[in-house]
This record gives C-alpha cells, sequence and structure tokens, in this order.
C-alpha cells in the first residue's frame, strides 16, 4: 500500500477545499457490520471489477441555508454541492490515472428523477455506507451518516481505484443521540423509531413529499438533517440551542422571509 499516494490525493483533496475525505478497502463490504446488508453486486468490487479501494470525499450543507428549507436557496445550495461533488471525483479519478491506476467517479445520486426513484427506490452504489467504511462517521436513526464535524450535513461521493491506499480507521462509537427529533419533525412522519437499520423509512412517503417540492422548484426537503443536534458547524453558527426550531422560533420571521420569494 502507498503512504505517498494517500498523501498526495489528500493534499489534492485539501487543495481544492474538501474538507471531508476517507479511504476504505473493499474487504470490508464483505464483512457486514450489521443485518439486513446490501447483495453483493452492490459491492464496489463488483461495480467496478478491479477496484480496491474506495476513496470517499464529503462536502457540507451550510446549516444557515439548510435551515430555511423547503426554499429556493437550500434547493440552488443543493445542485451547487452536487455539481462540485462529481466535479472533485472526476478531477481525483484523472490524478489517480496520471499516477497509473484506473480510477472512476460514481456520480453522487446515480437516479434521472424522482419518477425513477419512485419505481426503484435505490442507486447502484451507497455512498453513504462507503464513508461509514472510510470512517467518515456512524449512521443515525434517519438512514443518513452522521459525522462529527457536520452531523448529517454533508453530502458524498466516491471515486472507486484498482490502487491499494491505506485505509482510516471504522469510527466503532455511534454519533447518534438518539434524540429521535428527526422522527418528531419529519413532515410526512416517513421515519420510525428505532436503530439503524432495523427500524423503518418510508421510502415512498419521503419521495411523494420530494416530488411536489420539485414541483415547485424547492426541492429536496432537508428538514430531518436541519433538526439533528449531532455537529460541530452547531457552535459554529450559534446553534446549539434546539428551541429555534420550535414554532415561533428566534429565526422563523427570517426563514419564512425566504422562502416567501423566488418560488411558486
Amino acid at each position: 500500500m502507498s503512504d505517498d499516494l494517500r498523501t498526495r490525493i489528500t493534499s489534492l483533496a485539501k487543495g481544492m477545499g474538501i474538507p471531508m475525505i476517507g479511504f476504505a478497502p473493499v474487504s470490508r463490504w464483505e464483512e457486514p457490520p450489521f443485518h439486513p446488508w446490501m447483495p453483493s453486486e452492490f459491492y464496489p468490487q463488483n461495480v467496478i471489477p478491479g477496484t480496491k479501494t474506495v476513496i470517499v470525499i464529503g462536502l457540507p450543507v451550510s446549516l444557515p441555508i439548510l435551515e430555511t428549507t423547503p426554499s429556493v436557496n437550500y434547493h440552488e445550495l443543493y445542485k451547487t454541492i452536487n455539481s462540485l461533488l462529481d466535479q472533485f471525483a472526476y478531477r481525483i479519478a484523472l490524478f489517480l490515472e496520471d499516477e497509473g491506476y484506473s480510477a472512476i467517479g460514481i456520480t453522487r445520486d446515480g437516479y434521472t428523477s424522482l419518477e425513477v426513484l419512485k419505481e426503484r427506490p435505490i442507486a447502484a452504489f451507497s455512498h453513504r455506507h462507503a464513508a461509514y467504511f472510510a470512517g467518515l462517521g456512524t449512521f443515525g436513526v434517519n438512514n443518513t451518516l452522521l459525522t462529527k464535524r457536520y452531523g448529517p450535513r454533508v453530502r458524498f461521493v466516491s471515486i472507486l481505484t484498482e490502487a491499494e491506499i491505506e485505509p482510516d480507521e471504522l469510527m466503532i462509537e455511534s454519533l447518534c443521540v438518539h434524540c429521535m427529533r428527526c422522527v418528531k419533525y419529519c413532515p410526512v412522519h416517513a421515519i420510525d423509531a428505532g436503530d439503524y437499520p432495523e427500524h423503518i423509512i418510508a421510502k415512498s412517503r419521503c419521495t411523494d413529499h420530494s416530488a411536489s417540492l420539485s414541483k415547485r422548484g424547492i426541492s429536496p426537503c432537508g428538514i430531518c438533517i436541519k433538526v439533528c443536534p449531532v455537529g460541530e458547524d452547531r457552535a459554529l453558527h450559534g446553534r446549539t440551542d434546539m428551541s429555534i426550531y420550535d414554532e415561533g422560533g428566534v429565526l422563523s420571521d427570517s426563514w419564512k422571509h425566504i422562502r416567501s420569494y423566488g418560488s411558486k
């Protein structure tokens, strides 16, 4: 395994402004950390034969903008993050190819539309599980990956490569505090209280809600990641008092103002 290659990839990511990066060997997919587990065709070494390492990068979703959801502001931020993730993954894959290693970035979502997602609510590759195996976080009640720095307010993309790179350690202790705020505040009651992955997420309700927001130009929803108390970003933005999300909180007038413009 090449420590030097890992150092150069990490330096490249830092130079592009990427705050989160992790490395996972494909062997980790063969040792399920919980059950039920994904079928083997979703393992990275089967998605792209020859893959030995999965590199995962993450970009944060700015909490003050997320708090305005559903709004044009959050809608545009979401699109920007998605676009940057795909571009960064492409650039890292090109770097690896220049170093003599086959590499490919897997697009961050993996579906063409919400209609497709409703019919087949699964993608060819899970970036959340890859991020878990790369030591970037642990799963929360709402099926998102929680990170120390940003809680669940991170979007991920993965680069699959034949290069063998020193992996990161798994994060063992769960970051989820089981406050159940994601369950309580979900506008369509799509989340069942319980531990991941044994609880139930009503994916169709979530997707239908996103589709209704999309018609107004203000998808996605994002409320479950907005109200999560986990993450150092809360202190940075002065958001440690969770009562701000209660009806009539101190920031509610600001959010209502932003939501009132720019969409149907």
